[in-house]
């Protein structure tokens, strides 16, 4: 039987980052290879022997981000003397000191810190929320950024997750037979992203959230249709003049990358 080894993930703050990077690595070994222990909110020199001396068996493992000097030279000691452990945030730290001459504020958990961007991130959250599938498209004039596209293209979760980086996001949704809202023509084309996925992609969705529902509506589901609803949302896509972006097999973050960096590039020029 596999034996489990513990990554012990120490910090001054959380430890949350040390159990992401500790998690990203343990993923390149098998699933029960690794478990990963967090010991955060360690603060003196005694503390860090006390629990790397408690915690350190045979073949023990620790990760650690430590931004106070004292933690990371003890730990450097600790280190020396035999013990695997790995410094995740010094390195880093130390680059950005010597590049820069900036001295680090030396600060735990400073990554958490309240500040406008946590606020501006909530309100692009609350008005991606308020114009979410087409609701109050008298406000799309305030969106930094607008989705169209036909039903399951991903325009909430990206909307969702562009929101999250700060964006105001609206998502229009283009269906059969139905006009698009005047309001989107009134944009800059610059800032409107039409979404678009292959007929097959979209009929494996739909069938899959239908069954799913426990029901079945006519059309949404079949390739001549959805043939068509597609050709459709390209027509008003043209109209809108804006930039048309691939959804399919691309994971949500690839298309806000490719969205942002459009946005971004004419913000430059403007």
């Amino acid at each position: 039987m596999q034996r489990t080894y513990t990554i012990h993930v120490l910090s001054d703050s959380l430890g949350e980052t040390g159990e992401t990077v500790a998690r990203a690595a343990s993923a390149q070994f098998d699933s029960d290879a690794f478990r990963i222990e967090r010991l955060p909110k360690v603060s003196t020199a005694e503390e860090l022997r006390i629990i790397t001396k408690a915690h350190c068996g045979q073949d023990c493992i620790f990760f650690y981000t430590f931004v106070n000097e004292e933690l990371r030279t003890e730990m450097g000691k600790l280190a020396l003397k035999g013990v695997n452990a790995v410094d995740l945030l010094g390195p880093a730290v130390d680059v950005l000191r010597h590049a820069s001459g900036f001295a680090p504020a030396g600060e735990a958990g400073a990554i958490r810190r309240t500040d406008q961007d946590y606020f501006d991130r909530i309100e692009a959250m609350e008005f991606a929320v308020r114009h979410d599938d087409g609701r109050n498209t008298e406000g799309l004039q305030q969106a930094d950024i607008v989705l169209v596209g036909v039903s399951r293209t991903s325009k909430t979760p990206l909307s969702m997750y562009l929101a999250f980086k700060g964006f105001r996001v609206a998502n229009v949704p283009l269906a059969p037979g139905v006009a698009a809202p005047h309001e989107l023509f009134e944009l800059d084309p610059r800032r409107v992203f039409g979404l678009i996925t292959s007929a097959e992609m979209l009929m494996e969705i739909r069938t899959a959230r239908m069954a799913e529902l426990g029901g079945w509506v006519p059309g949404y589901a079949e390739r001549e249709a959805i043939e068509r609803e597609l050709e459709e949302a390209r027509a008003v896509m043209r109209r809108i003049g804006c930039l048309v972006v691939r959804t399919e097999d691309r994971a949500i973050e690839e298309t806000a990358r490719e969205i942002t960096a459009h946005i971004q590039g004419y913000s430059e020029k403007d």
